[in-house]
């Protein structure tokens, strides 16, 4: 019997949610063991691949692009099913237990719906999530919550967490001003640091600016990680109207001023504003 007689069974689509689970799992379980790549794959291994994963499937939401969400989404679940398949093998856990722990930790933190507490607005579900989350931990000081907050996050965001936490407990400036007050401080020691030509020392304090920005993003209720990649995606376009226009003109942008350059760029702002203004009026 050949592999593909061997495994017909898997071939057709399912049609149901649990069949499609039960579909996906026997396939993971028969990479690990006949896939020589598959069957090389730990942990570590994995880490960027998770990673990457979760950052394809949050752009696929950016885009608004359903048809590559699914797709994501489902490269997501093969992410959590082959390490479950290693932590199985290892007799470290059973994907059972993954699904059983967080079955339980949604029960324990939705009182409101999985028992008789009634809580009315999100402010307070929120709330109430945060406080039964401390009670499950053994983190005793706030320096221990912060501690908690994984460094492998993005730096924007765990920067953002970082803040958070300690403003909980009044570590934090009245108001924006202060933040804003705050990055002008750190501009002139970067400034001063640039002078001295040390680079951890400008290392450090450029990263105080950048730590700065996002706690004026707090404040504003911005989300840093959204603002930058906005700034990224504005650049790209008005790079892209420069070549483009370059272009037109018969010229290579490694052959043209920065001057020139400059106002080619000048022509894609006030484009941008011109459709900005429209599309606020419509």
């Amino acid at each position: 019997m050949d592999n593909y007689e061997k495994y017909s069974h898997l071939m057709e689509e399912a049609q149901t949610d649990e069949e499609a689970f039960r579909r996906l799992w026997e396939i993971v379980k028969i990479l690990r063991a006949e896939c020589p790549w598959d069957k090389e794959q730990t942990y570590e291994s994995l880490r960027s691949c998770m990673i990457e994963e979760a950052y394809e499937a949050v752009d696929a939401v950016n885009r608004k692009d359903t048809v590559n969400f699914k797709e994501e989404l489902g490269d997501v679940c093969l992410q959590i099913l082959m390490n479950s398949q290693i932590a199985e093998e290892k007799g470290d856990f059973l994907l059972k237990d993954v699904m059983n722990s967080e079955c339980d930790k949604m029960i324990r933190r939705h009182p409101h719906i999985f028992s008789k507490e009634e809580i009315k607005t999100v402010d307070k579900v929120l709330e109430k999530w945060e406080n039964i989350k401390r009670t499950e931990t053994d983190k005793k000081t706030q320096t221990e919550r912060l501690l908690s907050i994984p460094r492998a996050l993005p730096a924007l965001t765990r920067s953002y967490k970082l803040q958070s936490k300690a403003a909980d407990v009044g570590f934090d400036w009245d108001d924006v001003s202060g933040a804003f007050l705050k990055i002008e401080e750190e501009t002139e020691e970067l400034k001063e640091s640039c002078a001295h030509g040390f680079r951890e020392e400008m290392l450090e304090e450029l990263g105080d600016i950048l730590f700065s920005a996002v706690n004026v993003a707090r404040f504003l209720k911005i989300d840093p990680e959204e603002a930058l990649n906005a700034s990224s995606d504005k650049f790209l376009r008005r790079f892209q109207y420069v070549e483009e226009a370059a272009l037109k003109q018969g010229l290579r942008l490694q052959e043209m001023t920065l001057a020139q350059m400059d106002k080619l760029w000048d022509e894609a702002k006030v484009l941008e504003k011109k459709v900005r203004y429209y599309l606020r009026r419509i």
